[in-house]
């Protein structure tokens, strides 16, 4: 074999004046990716040329931090990891090229935390341990509570969320007492009402009807919710429509035939609740409680309707005692201390308003009764863990409403 068959073994002939053939014809390109780090080889002997060409001794080593990551990543990291580490296998430095800035990988590699460990893979989050897990389960309450990781006085977070708890609802876990007082808030509307009633029944009896429909429908609505019944919108309708319906016949029969028109009033109104509670398709106990309290709400409004029954000065001294004693009674101060101070308040407010009318000192004892039967109603919409939707309905209405009989009966007995 001659010096040209060993230099070219299979039997390519060369020559300086030749072109060199490129190196993506005579190689596979070099595969980033490889998984042995080794570029492709042919099975034969490898080529050599003697013209100028890419050194083919020189292979980058790849480390193993710079192989393809088995597990899925995010897509934002995954741009990430393709524009650093895709860009650093095909811009290594060879003989005679520059290297290129690495400014923008190094930028892209800050922005993107650290793996840990050799694999390139991130840290989880610390587990709570089993042992406590199950101690947590037994005590009932949540694992961090147990591990004494959470201490900010959150409950544990839930899909629903949590709701608000209400006065009521702590009152009755901390077991205390199931009379809660409206308070300040519904006292100066319960004051304002009375004032307008009061007002009203100087101008005369239609400048009454106005203030004395909204206080049947407060009252409607009030006992229906003090009763734990809402939405009631057909027995909240009816009762209001009984009271409607009584100060229209009042109005058309006049103070003369009260009695008769309050009373036909509330039977007929009675009767025609009956009605309508057979005819419901509701379970047996369901229709008596609907019964019991369309009747005691229909009868509630029916009776507020002695307002306008009653004597304007009756009315008018009724309407101030009631407003200061409800006042009094939302003071900060104990209980029979406070009962004492609304009583003796409206009996103040009872003469003086008695002093603006034909009743004089009389006003004071009309201002005591109608304080009296206030402060009772007052105590009814108190009972029984009530909310401040019933508060700002039966809490305002009730006072008034129970303040109405005494108006009217004593109202004509010191006329």
């Amino acid at each position: 074999m001659s010096s040209s068959d060993q230099q070219h073994p299979y039997g390519q002939e060369s020559g300086h004046g030749q072109e060199p053939q490129s190196y993506g014809q005579q190689a596979a390109p070099y595969d980033p990716y490889d998984p042995d780090g080794q570029a492709f080889q042919d099975s034969g002997a490898t080529q050599t040329w003697e013209g100028q060409t890419w050194d083919t001794q020189y292979q980058p080593a790849v480390r193993p931090a710079q192989r393809r990551p088995q597990y899925q990543q995010p897509p934002y990291d995954q741009q990430q990891y393709d524009q650093q580490y895709g860009q650093q296998q095909y811009e290594q430095p060879y003989p005679g090229r520059p290297a290129q800035p690495q400014q923008p990988v190094a930028a892209a590699a800050d922005a993107r935390p650290a793996p840990q460990g050799a694999s390139g893979s991130y840290p989880l989050p610390p587990e709570v341990p089993p042992v406590a897990v199950a101690e947590a389960a037994q005590a009932g309450v949540a694992p961090d509570t147990a591990t004494g990781a959470d201490t900010s006085g959150y409950s544990a977070p839930t899909t629903l969320g949590n709701s608000r708890v209400t006065d009521a609802q702590r009152a009755r876990a901390e077991g205390r007492s199931p009379i809660i007082a409206p308070g300040m808030q519904p006292a100066a509307i319960t004051a304002g009402l009375g004032l307008l009633l009061a007002l009203g029944a100087a101008l005369g009896q239609y400048a009454l009807f106005v203030p004395l429909v909204l206080l049947q429908a407060v009252t409607a609505a009030g006992w229906f919710r003090l009763n734990g019944m809402w939405p009631a919108r057909q027995g909240i309708a009816l009762a209001f429509a009984g009271g409607f319906v009584a100060d229209a016949a009042l109005l058309v029969a006049g103070r003369d035939n009260a009695p008769a028109a309050i009373l036909g009033t509330l039977g007929i109104w009675v009767l025609l609740t009956v009605v309508l509670q057979l005819r419901s398709h509701a379970g047996a106990d369901e229709r008596m409680y609907g019964l019991m309290a369309t009747v005691a709400s229909a009868a509630l409004a029916i009776l507020a309707a002695g307002h306008l029954a009653a004597a304007p000065d009756a009315v008018t001294v009724g309407g101030a005692a009631v407003a200061i004693a409800v006042l009094a009674r939302a003071l900060p101060l104990p209980g029979p201390v406070s009962v004492v101070v609304a009583l003796l308040a409206a009996a103040g407010a009872g003469v003086v308003a008695g002093g603006l009318t034909d009743l004089g000192a009389k006003g004071a004892l009309l201002g005591l009764a109608a304080g009296g039967c206030a402060l009772i109603g007052l105590r009814v919409a108190s009972y029984d863990y009530p909310s401040r939707f019933v508060h700002m309905t039966a809490g305002v209405a009730l006072p008034l409403t129970a303040a109405a009989p005494a108006v009217y009966l004593i109202g004509r007995a010191l006329s």
